[in-house]
């Protein structure tokens, strides 16, 4: 090769830095946001990232495109390492052609897909796109489909993770739908199907772009979303935490570290957190953070349905995923929402190896004609789906109560829990005191003097005879009953006797969840 091939490859590597331009660039800047190549540059291990088809241009001609190539054609794709683990990426150029997907940038994504899968690891995309490139018309169209059916394919065995950075509409929200997290910026993260101005045309309602589909209402409201970031860094750090919770593929443990934390270093005031009064809220939070390693808790779609928490810890260095009702918001109840939240986070454990923790205090589903018409059964009937399927160990801590379908469903002995535990202060039962003296002593009270004393007396006797562990216990169906400071050391010790079992399920190409 000639000094003058040198000096062309030296000219295309400079221009392809500049992708669309100094001006789009600083537009980008602007409105706090990174370009395309300076997320991957911060989001990879410094020096570790590997391009490919950075000279990929797209061929359309109509409308005038065969005049306007740029290098890269609006998607960076590659492959790099975090925290030494390899992953592939794509990042989405808004600098080029508004980000808009069209048919070569999108076999450039699925090329890096298909890479993922072949050699085990993790997909990270940042999205930051306008949408189909109208000019390509159903190209721009084929290849989406192309990226949604290696999504699919991929699910379940290896991590695919979005990050939104910026605009996401249409056909270009389904991608980031199927994978596994959903990470979103606030003020300049927008993801829906339909925007604010055809919304005005079709149905006359007004509604902003933040709104409509900003990074807190589908953390929120929709639950289409797992995270919410002040800004790009805050985001960046998050994709590193996760990532260093779950296995590269679904063939891997999840890593193990050492956290300096010893399973017999526990927090003494664990025993006061649930308090006396069985009616009376406390933050599930607090118990998990005084368990698990160092009080790290990596919490998943922290604003959405929280009556139910989800997220990342560790036991004694072992990625664990924690799963736990928690009583300060809707008394801890099970609703729609928090139906799909637990099922689909608990499916991703079983997925990936990920042990799952359950701490149970439920009194039950939550009533009403909203939540009936809405589907509580199909919903609810996933939660008892996921954990039924699953064959990662399983360990369900009870420290309250435990009433009804709900507690079958939340990784009771029942339906598939390896070990279960119960404070003193479970309380297991069909249903409350109340609601059980209402419906056993209905005529007995009908005919009581004092109705009220008589209750309060019914209730007292069956709280002590009924609404304690001990007769699950004597039963078989909780192994052991615990204070709470014994807690982590069990659960510990659990994880380690667990660490080699074997399950199979009966052979079928797949289960039909009550979606």
């Amino acid at each position: 090769m000639t000094k003058d091939g040198f000096e062309e490859l030296k000219r295309k590597r400079e221009e392809l830095l500049k992708a669309g331009g100094e001006a789009r660039i600083k537009r980008q800047h602007d409105k706090g946001k990174y370009t395309a190549r300076e997320r991957i540059e911060k989001f990879l291990d410094p020096g570790s990232f590997v391009e490919i088809d950075e000279f990929v241009v797209h061929r359309e001609t109509e409308f005038g495109m065969d005049e306007k190539t740029i290098l890269g054609d609006g998607v960076i794709t590659g492959y790099g390492t975090v925290n030494g683990r390899k992953v592939f990426v794509f990042s989405q150029d808004f600098t080029v052609f508004g980000g808009s997907l069209a048919e070569m940038y999108g076999l450039k994504i699925c090329k890096v897909m298909d890479m993922a899968l072949e050699t085990g690891a993790p997909v990270i995309g940042f999205n930051d796109s306008g949408g189909a490139r109208i000019q390509e018309g159903v190209k721009s169209l084929a290849s989406y489909c192309w990226i949604f059916r290696r999504n699919t394919h991929a699910s379940g065995v290896i991590p695919q993770i979005s990050a939104i950075m910026g605009p996401c509409a249409g056909g270009a929200v389904y991608s980031p739908a199927v994978t596994d997290f959903t990470f979103m910026v606030k003020e300049t993260s927008h993801m829906f199907i339909t925007g604010p101005e055809v919304i005005k045309t079709v149905t006359g309602e007004e509604v902003s772009f933040e709104e409509l589909g900003g990074a807190m209402t589908h953390n929120s409201v929709s639950g289409v979303s797992h995270f919410a970031s002040e800004d790009e860094d805050e985001c960046i750090a998050q994709l590193r935490t996760l990532l260093s919770y779950i296995p590269s593929n679904n063939m891997e443990d999840p890593p193990r570290v050492d956290t300096g934390h010893s399973p017999d270093d526990v927090d003494e005031s664990i025993d006061d957190v649930v308090p006396e009064d069985p009616n009376k809220p406390y933050d599930m939070r607090e118990v998990i953070t005084k368990l698990v390693d160092n009080g790290e808790f990596f919490e998943v779609h922290e604003h959405w349905a929280k009556n139910m928490t989800v997220g990342f810890a560790r036991f004694d260095g072992r990625s664990v995923g924690i799963v736990g009702n928690n009583p300060a918001h809707l008394a801890g109840t099970i609703n729609i929402d928090a139906s799909d939240k637990c099922s689909r986070f608990v499916r991703f454990c079983d997925a990936f190896n990920i042990p799952v923790i359950t701490f149970m205090d439920v009194p039950g589903y939550l009533p009403g004609t909203e939540q009936e018409w809405g589907g509580i059964i199909r919903h609810g009937a996933k939660i008892l789906y996921a954990y039924a399927e699953a064959t990662v160990p399983l360990i369900t801590i009870i420290t309250r109560k435990g009433y009804g379908g709900a507690y079958d469903v939340m990784s009771s002995r029942h339906i598939g829990a390896d070990q279960v535990y119960a404070w003193p202060t479970a309380e297991i039962a069909v249903m409350g005191p109340d609601g059980a003296i209402n419906i056993v002593f209905r005529k007995e009270l009908a005919k009581a003097k004092d109705k009220v004393a008589k209750k309060a007396e019914l209730v007292a006797n069956y709280r002590e005879k009924f609404a304690n562990p001990y007769i699950a216990a004597g039963l078989g169906y909780i192994d052991k009953v615990i204070f709470p400071h014994e807690t982590r050391k069990l659960i510990c010790q659990g994880l380690d006797i667990l660490s080699t079992k074997r399950q199979t399920r009966p052979p079928k190409k797949h289960g039909n969840i009550p979606l």
